[in-house]
């Protein structure tokens, strides 16, 4: 099949991010194993989604992993001008949910997985898919932990985020967490027998803010753009009617962090003022949503020096959003970002990509495959 067939194929799968996921894992599943391929799928904790993890070649030495997410955003925004998940090709674009974020580079792994299994591979390629990427790296965790039973500690992992086919060094790391305070309701008349919640949350939305205001003063990696860490608040929810004392209110955080700062480190001073409630009748709950370490490959890193090659353009140094490149890293192994497509287009109505760009991501897949058999 061709990269925009299997595009079509995998577009046609509303594998939303937190749904069950088992159609589009199985469709990889057969399609990779009706050409030979060794296919592993990894169950998540969940119970109703997997990641998949396949091999070409050797399992005994040191490859390279291309890893890539099967979950996709939602897709009920308004401005589609036709169903999210049916392609749409028009002018040299294939319009759909998950088109260049990012099913293009799954699409474009899978088309050259048939040339790649009919070469005689002296390094394998590892197909590493995962689930809930769109969540905060929910489901990759799980598979990164049984990498030591499928294959040899890899050279390298290739994160296919759309990046224009031009690699990638370094991200920021990310935490987002869930704060819920409950009180106790009664009628505004009364303020003195109720708790309200949003005044109470209130102290911990202004710790949040001082927090933020403190981060950007550094310190600094100019990579970055901003070039320190940042907090905010991004959701707040609460309150029945004007005359009814709240009680309760719910709020989200998400801080992003440059190399060598913890993400969840940076929550700390705002869940520490979170639970400081609980003296007064408060009760708290804390939830972390999500968490993955910030990326940092060196400029002279062997990774980085073969995509220089492959791709004919010296790697950036760094982008504003995240991936799972980071828990590799952790775990690691050197990993940098490559794949299809433009990140400006993810996430809105009429997603696309390119055709081209397409074909030129599997010509790189295709080309680190001969640079595996030489």
């Amino acid at each position: 099949m061709q990269a925009m067939e299997i595009l079509e194929a995998l577009v046609g799968f509303p594998s939303v991010v937190g749904t069950p996921n088992a159609g589009i894992v199985a469709w990889i599943r057969d399609y990779l194993q009706s050409h030979g391929i060794d296919v592993t799928i990894l169950p998540g904790p969940e119970g109703d989604r997997s990641n998949l993890f396949a091999t070409i070649g050797p399992r005994d030495v040191p490859g390279y992993i291309l890893s890539g997410h099967m979950d996709v955003v939602p897709a009920a925004e308004s401005g589609w001008t036709s169903d999210p998940f049916r392609l749409r090709a028009e002018a040299g674009r294939l319009y759909g949910r998950g088109a260049t974020d990012m099913k293009g580079f799954l699409a474009a792994c899978l088309a050259a997985a048939p040339g790649l299994a009919q070469t005689p591979l002296r390094r394998p390629i590892h197909f590493a898919f995962s689930y809930d990427e769109e969540a905060g790296c929910r489901g990759v965790p799980h598979m990164i932990a049984r990498l030591p039973e499928l294959c040899k500690t890899p050279l390298g992992a290739v994160i296919g985020e759309p990046s224009g086919m031009r690699a990638i060094r370094a991200h920021k790391g990310k935490a987002a967490a869930r704060l819920t305070v409950n009180g106790r309701s009664g009628h505004s008349s009364r303020p003195d027998q109720g708790l309200n919640a949003i005044h109470a949350i209130a102290g911990v939305l202004a710790q949040t803010v001082t927090e933020a205001d403190r981060l950007a003063r550094g310190p600094f990696e100019h990579v970055f753009e901003p070039p320190y860490s940042s907090l905010q608040i991004g959701t707040l929810r609460g309150g029945q009617a004007v005359n009814i004392i709240p009680d309760s209110c719910e709020a989200e955080f998400e801080a992003r962090a440059i190399s060598g700062v913890d993400p969840v480190g940076l929550l700390a001073p705002v869940r520490a003022a979170a639970e400081a409630l609980t003296e007064h009748g408060f009760k708290v709950e804390w939830q972390e949503l999500s968490a993955y370490p910030a990326l940092s490959l060196a400029a002279d890193a062997p990774l980085a020096t073969l995509f220089a090659d492959l791709t004919g353009c010296a790697p950036l140094a760094a982008v504003s959003y995240g991936t799972e490149a980071g828990l590799f890293q952790r775990a690691g192994i050197d990993a940098i970002i490559c794949g299809p497509g433009d990140i400006g287009r993810a996430h809105k109505p009429d997603e696309f990509i390119c055709a081209d760009e397409l074909f030129a991501c599997q010509a790189v897949i295709e080309a680190l495959g001969a640079r595996c058999s030489a």
